[in-house]
C-alpha cells in the first residue's frame, strides 16, 4: 500500500533510518562524545545553565576569548526521541575558531514531550539566551541558531524570531507529515496538525534573517529532498537565503564541516556574521 509519495511503508521507514544507511554511524557518535567530553573538561566554566523547569532545559555555554561577538545557540539531532547535548558539545570547535561563543542546548525528548513542547522548549532556550547573552560576554543582537537533523528543524522553525540574527540548518525535515507516517512517528505520536503546525516548509516567516540550509550530497534522497524543497520556498518568498549541498559527505560526515574551523559549514557561517 502507498503511503506517501510512491513509497508503501517499509520504503519510507528505509527513506529515514539514517543509522541504516550509514553503516558506521555508531562509530561516529562514539568519536563525538569523545571529543565533546574533552572540550567540556577543558572549558567547565558554564555547563548547564538552566533555562526551564524540566530535567533537559539546560545548554552549555562555551565562549571565545573575545567579548561582545556573535553567539550561535545549536540544537543537536536524534529525530526528538534521541541523543542529549552532552554528546554534542564537539560542534562548537569551528565556531570558536571563527570568534564565536557557542551556546549546545538540550530539551526533553519525545515520547515525554511532543512536538509541540520540544519546539516551545527551543523558544525558550533561546529567549533564555537572548536575556542573558550581554552578562555571559555576548552580544545579544548578534544571536545566530543552528542545529543538525531535528536540530535543524527546530533551527527553522525559530526564524521567525526577531532576536534571531541568521540560522545554519544543516540536514534538516522540514516537512513533517512523511515523518508522522513512517515508524519514527512511534515515539512522536504525531497527528495531522502538530505535523502541519510543526512544519517549516508550511509555515514560512513573512520576514526572516538569513538562513543557510545544508546537506551533505551522499545522505538519503529524502532528507536532500526536504532541504531542497524548503530552500526553494523559502527563497520563493522572497526570504534571505543559501543553500549547499556539501560534496562527498553523507548525514553524519556533514555535520563535521560545522565542527572543524576549515570546514565547509563553519566559514559560511563565519561568513553571515561579517556580512
Amino acid at each position: 500500500m502507498i503511503v506517501y509519495g510512491s513509497m508503501d511503508r517499509q520504503a519510507l521507514d528505509a527513506a529515514y533510518n539514517n543509522s541504516v544507511a550509514v553503516t558506521d554511524s555508531d562509530r561516529y557518535l562514539a568519536n563525538w562524545l569523545r571529543r565533546s567530553e574533552a572540550l567540556r573538561a577543558r572549558m567547565p566554566d558554564h555547563l548547564n545553565l538552566v533555562y526551564g523547569d524540566a530535567p533537559r532545559t539546560r545548554l552549555d555555554f562555551f565562549a571565545t576569548d573575545r567579548a561582545g561577538t556573535a553567539t550561535l545557540l545549536f540544537f543537536h539531532g536524534g529525530y526528538w526521541p534521541c541523543n542529549a547535548k552532552e554528546g554534542f558539545s564537539f560542534v562548537a570547535e569551528g565556531a570558536l575558531a571563527h570568534g564565536f561563543h557557542v551556546a549546545v542546548a538540550g530539551y526533553t525528548l519525545a515520547p515525554e514531550a511532543g512536538m509541540d513542547g520540544i519546539v516551545r522548549e527551543a523558544r525558550t532556550a533561546l529567549h533564555w539566551l537572548h536575556q542573558h547573552l550581554a552578562a555571559l560576554g555576548g552580544d545579544p543582537a548578534q544571536l545566530y541558531v543552528g542545529g543538525w537533523s531535528a536540530g535543524g528543524h527546530l533551527t527553522a522553525m525559530l526564524m521567525d524570531e526577531v532576536v534571531v540574527a541568521g540560522g545554519l540548518a544543516i540536514s534538516g525535515l522540514f516537512d513533517l507529515e512523511p515523518i508522522r507516517l513512517c515508524y519514527r512517528n512511534e515515539k512522536l505520536g504525531l497527528d495531522t496538525e502538530e505535523a502541519r503546525r510543526n512544519s517549516p516548509l508550511l509555515n514560512l516567516p513573512a520576514r526572516a534573517a538569513k538562513l543557510i540550509i545544508a546537506y551533505g550530497a551522499d545522505e538519503l534522497p529524502e532528507l536532500k529532498r526536504q532541504s531542497r524543497e524548503f530552500g526553494a520556498a523559502w527563497r520563493a518568498r522572497g526570504l534571505p537565503g543559501e543553500i549547499i549541498e556539501v560534496a562527498g559527505c553523507h548525514h553524519y560526515a556533514v555535520l563535521e564541516q560545522l565542527a572543524h574551523p576549515d570546514g565547509l559549514l563553519a566559514k559560511a557561517l563565519a561568513a553571515t556574521d561579517r556580512g
